[in-house]
């Protein structure tokens, strides 16, 4: 099978009729499959699937809402195409978008194929400018120069997404995670339509999760194969200058100086006590990191070809 279609849906029971004959317009010719994750709709989205008879259809009924993160990775792990497409099920995504970025990943070799909502249709004030700083410090702090990060449409190798480790809510991060595991990625500006039906599950709440899913993606970058390097770093500093703190405060107690109830006892102490517990804490992920690779016979790096010399 050449490509897998993966959408995951809450409460989208008007756009699966539409979306589903969107795919088959686009994919004409090819041999596909489409993958609708029912994420535990309240409405009538599960009727309107099971009602569509179409032989290119697989649907998968999760117990309860996980979110779209959980949701991508079950369709993910049960698509079966050379290339895995994920969009939103919302109508905004054209799916005519697809082949050109098909061929695109095939003819430059490429892992994966990112879309840019190069003339977005939300609204400026709620989607747009949050959309643009978020896509900023994405930038700046991954150092993967993406230029739309919320943009669902992308098509990638079935042996990059299977790895991707979609936890939580990190659907967002899909381009640094593609990184970690070596892909090569680029961007292409795709099609971008206003929704006509229901209404948009994202709002500035997701904000804060986006930061604390960034300080994540910044260690799984960084760090992830040599956390001894960041917390081991960082409790050495605090043990230094607590130590340095307490043995100028112990030169001023032998020369005769009360210093209980200083201020700068408290932080020399604290300091110190900080600094064990980091050293500690790199020594235990330490541990685990080695646990993590060597139980499951992976290895910290990634091998995209093996050439013969002739």
């Amino acid at each position: 099978m050449k490509i897998s279609v993966v959408i995951a849906v809450y409460n989208e029971e008007e756009n699966v009729r539409p979306m589903v004959q969107q795919v088959d317009a686009a994919l004409a010719g090819y041999s596909y499959e489409i993958i609708y994750v029912d994420d535990g709709s309240t409405d009538s989205t599960l009727a309107a699937l099971r009602a569509l008879k179409n032989d290119h259809l697989k649907i998968i009924e999760l117990r309860k809402n996980y979110g779209q993160s959980m949701a991508l990775m079950a369709g993910i792990d049960h698509a079966q195409g050379e290339y895995i497409a994920t969009l939103d099920g919302d109508l905004q995504n054209d799916p005519a978008d697809i082949p050109a970025m098909l061929q695109m990943a095939g003819d430059g070799d490429w892992d994966m194929v990112a879309g840019v909502r190069a003339n977005r249709k939300d609204g400026f004030l709620l989607r747009k400018i949050p959309s643009l700083i978020a896509n900023w410090i994405i930038r700046s702090s991954s150092g993967v120069k993406m230029k739309d990060y919320g943009c669902a449409l992308k098509v990638l190798r079935s042996e990059i997404a299977k790895d991707l480790g979609l936890y939580g809510e990190l659907h967002r991060f899909i381009p640094v995670l593609a990184q970690l595991e070596g892909a090569k990625i680029t961007q292409v500006d795709v099609r971008h339509h206003a929704r006509q039906f229901g209404k948009s599950k994202y709002g500035l709440g997701r904000t804060v999760k986006v930061m604390s899913d960034l300080l994540l993606m910044l260690f799984l970058k960084r760090y992830l194969s040599r956390p001894m390097h960041l917390f081991g770093n960082l409790g050495v500093v605090l043990f230094a200058i607590g130590a340095a703190i307490n043995l100028y405060l112990g030169i001023l107690k032998l020369m005769g100086h009360d210093i209980w109830g200083k201020p700068l006892l408290l932080l020399g102490i604290l300091l110190v006590i900080a600094g064990i517990q980091f050293i500690t804490i790199g020594i235990v992920v330490e541990i685990q990191m080695r646990t993590y690779y060597e139980s499951q016979q992976k290895r910290p790096y990634k091998i995209r070809k093996i050439f013969q010399s002739k």
